[in-house]
């Protein structure tokens, strides 16, 4: 057997692989006689078929795996013995070239393989990131407390609806005419004026009272979200883009959710007994609470702004003719529209990971199991916490974890997370970082 490598240029190159019988056919009459030991076929006895039987039968198909698996193991071994980082997988080179498939044929293949950029990265002081410091605006606030007074509140019905009230109401679906669609919708529901999205009907449905009948146009009302709709109508979300109709809304009741007073009974059951005592204290420990929540979407794009600056800052280029014919050669179904539409952001996050394995390589930065482990407990208690409200116990949540870690794929991405956190981590003690305090709303504009 030969193997030799043609390098095109820095990031491209050609292994060819010559095959001679003499290299496969121990591999072919081993499978050959393992097949015949275990092939059922009338007028043989199990285990006693004559191997020359089967090599008449399977012979060219045994013939075609064993050479495959002959040419996956030399090319694995050669890439590694040679220390190449390739990128995705070496792709067969097409020729003109036909076989016998005889069992005497000389084999020539060639593969072409995507090769990782050579590159250095510095990072230092001179580097500047902002570091946004976010603190909570009045209005934001005011809405926060609102929604926590509303939620230790009382229900009340009133006459007449007001700006946030909710309808309880029958919704009858009707025909173009203004007549009710015969066998049309009808559902009796919660109907939330805050969820109301046009201002002119969210107006229209103020002041009703008991048993008035208003028409809604309810795509214009809801801005045409189907999930809205189909939760609202109670009907699938598929059919529920295609409902055009108007529906007539009778009320039933106005409901009305008071909010809680300011006082200690309210502090206690949030707080705890006595912890908070004064307004000015309730505020100040939702300020905490907001501004805390704030801090996760501000790492958040601490981290977005670092992975920019590292993907800009690394000047290499990629074997983007290759890898496109590997991204269409593993995905069937992938079109040359999507593939243009998408490769940029696919080398993007190609360039991230290797600049990730750079600096974890230059810095001997360890990635070790009980982190892994740690992360994935975490993820696994904020999913329990979503659905119950009591907690695992440690020891249950570390089986659970352990279980967890046992699929490959699940346990892979958390590795990739951990991993990109520690590189984040270590870019974050290098860099210089600017920090800026701002409102909760003007940092909502910078994320649009």
């Amino acid at each position: 057997m030969n193997i030799s490598q043609e390098k095109i240029d820095n990031l491209n190159a050609v292994v060819k692989i010559n095959i001679k019988p003499e290299d496969y056919q121990p591999r072919v009459e081993k499978a050959i006689r393992d097949h015949a030991k275990k092939a059922k076929i009338p007028g043989f006895r199990p285990g006693m078929v004559p191997a020359s039987h089967i090599k008449r039968m399977y012979g060219k198909s045994i013939l075609v795996d064993e050479v495959n698996n002959l040419l996956s193991d030399t090319l694995n071994n050669y890439i590694n013995e040679q220390q190449l980082e390739v990128l995705g997988q070496p792709l067969p080179k097409a020729d003109d070239k036909e076989y016998n498939w005889d069992f005497a044929d000389d084999f020539e293949f060639n593969y072409e393989l995507g090769l990782a950029p050579a590159f250095e990265i510095d990072f230092s002081s001179k580097d500047k990131v902002t570091q946004y410091v976010i603190k909570a605006d009045d209005e934001t606030l005011a809405a926060r407390i609102t929604n926590i007074r509303k939620s230790y509140g009382k229900m009340t019905n009133p006459d007449v609806s007001a700006e946030g009230d909710v309808l309880y109401a029958e919704l009858v679906q009707l025909s173009p005419d203004g007549s009710v669609f015969e066998d049309g919708i009808t559902n009796t529901t919660s109907v939330r004026l805050d969820q109301v999205q046009d201002a002119k009907i969210k107006k229209s449905l103020i002041g009703l009272k008991k048993d008035d009948v208003v028409t809604l146009d309810i795509q214009k009302a809801y801005n045409k979200d189907a999930a809205r709709i189909a939760a609202i109508l109670k009907i699938d979300e598929d059919f529920a883009a295609d409902v055009v109709s108007n529906f007539r809304l009778t009320v039933k009741n106005v409901n009305r959710l008071e909010e809680s007073d300011l006082n200690q009974e309210f502090f206690d059951k949030l707080f705890g007994e006595g912890k908070v005592t004064t307004e000015e204290g309730f505020r100040d420990e939702i300020t905490k609470e907001v501004e805390a929540m704030y801090a996760q979407d501000s790492e958040r794009k601490l981290q977005n702004d670092l992975y920019k600056l590292a993907v800009d800052k690394a000047k290499f280029e990629l074997p983007d003719e290759f890898l496109k014919r590997w991204l269409k050669a593993t995905n069937d179904k992938l079109t040359d529209e999507e593939l243009a539409g998408g490769y940029n952001d696919f080398a993007q996050n190609l360039k991230w990971t290797l600049i990730e394995n750079k600096v974890i390589k230059d810095n001997k930065i360890e990635i070790k199991y009980e982190e892994v482990f740690q992360a994935a407990k975490a993820r696994l208690d904020a999913q329990f916490r979503m659905y119950s409200p009591q907690p695992l116990s440690d020891e249950q949540l570390g089986q659970y974890t352990v279980q967890y870690l046992q699929n490959k794929d699940e346990a892979n991405k958390i590795f990739e997370e951990v991993k990109a956190l520690k590189v984040l981590d270590h870019l974050k003690s290098i860099v210089t970082l600017d920090q800026k305090e701002i409102t909760s709303k003007k940092f909502a504009e910078l994320e649009k």
